[in-house]
């Protein structure tokens, strides 16, 4: 048997929370160990990580822990390192797009975590960057890996639902605020200056979600707030919170038919949990409902559908959870970023483009970017089309785009 081809990743940013739980521990490293992935032609594939980051002290730790043998604080040096065949980002926002543009320009693939700008225009420029280099460039889009969301997707594609009128969704917790227990999240999240805002965090998530289930977006109203003032950092000490800490909005999407569905979604670092998961998307149809989470879905029939009464001098006695069947899986769904990531180093070696690429990332930043305008001025906002041949911004056909009819495969 050959010995399988060994690709290179230069993973920058492992030492942050989803860099080093997501991406290393629970996605790369697998591959590695498992002996790479075999691909369609029957040869194999495995990967060499390569640690990168600020901090000198844990890059050398977590390689020791994990066995891995290089790790370097010096990226540009990586970047034009010939042996290097793919970078990863999961550095800071604000710091991604030239990461992006100086290793694209020197002919690596990428891989990277959302938002890839701080603002649309860097983000089309990243993306006509990519097609122009001709490297295959991948942006996580978990979420449409996550098994409840295959599940979801699954009754989409079936006609479960007939015609979908409508969307909700619901994510978030509460984020400790610092001050008497540590905060579950960096402190940067909740400064604008420095890449911060619930917004431009997870409306990136939600136009693939929404592109992916139900069709594209084409408006949105959306309501910014910072909830929490003042936060305390990791070293203890107070400070400002300039970023919106949750994001309330409503979206006007399209089916591939040209159906209208309704979305709205809420978004928190402010909120209590009373439901099953952190994240529950309920979609509902003339035929039929279902509702999402990271691993389970329930759906119910419009045969099954109970005739519910209206009746407040009564207390409730039928279980309305109880009338709902959870939808089987039908075949073993692994971690959805390790899903994501064996996709994306096929496509790598096959040298074609991934189909989450970075023009459907542009689409996200699109939509957080009209959505904070959309706050700021109380109303709501058309989203153009984008195209990479004019201004960024301006008009085209966004069903010509190849990402966009990937994303509803």
């Amino acid at each position: 048997m050959s010995q399988p081809r060994v690709l290179r990743i230069a993973m920058n940013g492992v030492t942050g929370r989803m860099g080093y739980r997501q991406h290393l521990l629970r996605s790369i490293l697998p591959i590695r160990d498992q002996g790479g992935i075999v691909l369609p032609d029957g040869s194999r594939v495995t990967v060499e990580p390569i640690l990168v980051g600020r901090s000198a002290a844990k890059l050398e730790e977590l390689a020791r822990r994990h066995g891995v043998e290089r790790w370097s604080t010096d990226l540009d040096a990586l970047i034009a390192d010939p042996t290097v065949d793919i970078v990863f980002d999961a550095s800071m926002t604000s710091l991604r797009a030239s990461t992006l543009r100086k290793a694209m320009s020197a002919g690596k693939h990428v891989f990277t975590e959302k938002p890839t700008a701080e603002t649309l225009r860097e983000a089309v420029e990243l993306a006509r960057v990519g097609r122009e280099s001709g490297v295959t460039a991948g942006v996580v889009h978990d979420k449409l890996y996550l098994p409840g969301l295959v599940k979801l997707r699954r009754l989409v594609d079936e006609g479960f639902f007939g015609r979908i009128l409508s969307v909700r969704g619901e994510f978030g917790y509460w984020v400790f605020e610092g001050e008497h227990q540590e905060a579950q999240r960096p402190s940067w999240n909740y400064r604008r200056e420095d890449g911060g805002s619930m917004t431009t965090d997870m409306y990136c998530h939600w136009n693939y979600v929404l592109e992916g289930i139900v069709g594209p977006v084409r408006s949105v109203t959306s309501k910014a707030v910072t909830h929490i003032p003042a936060r305390w950092d990791e070293q203890g000490h107070e400070y400002p919170a300039t970023a919106d800490d949750a994001a309330y909005g409503v979206f006007e999407c399209e089916t591939p038919a040209g159906d209208p569905v309704i979305a709205q979604i809420n978004s928190s670092w402010a909120v209590r949990v009373y439901r099953d998961e952190l994240v529950e998307f309920q979609v509902d149809g003339t035929h039929g409902s279902a509702v999402a989470g990271l691993t389970k879905c329930v759906a119910q029939q419009r045969a099954h559908t109970p005739k519910p009464v209206w009746n407040p001098d009564l207390p409730v006695t039928e279980s309305f959870r109880g009338q709902w069947l959870e939808v089987p899986a039908n075949a073993e769904l692994d971690n959805g970023f390790k899903a994501q990531w064996e996709e994306f180093l096929a496509d790598v070696v096959a040298g074609r483009e991934h189909r989450f690429g970075l023009l459907s990332a542009a689409r996200g930043v699109q939509l957080a970017e009209l959505g904070l305008q959309s706050s700021a001025e109380r109303r709501t906002i058309d989203i153009p089309e984008l195209d990479l041949t004019a201004e960024a911004g301006r008009g085209t056909d966004r069903a010509a785009d190849p990402e966009a009819a990937g994303a509803l495969r």
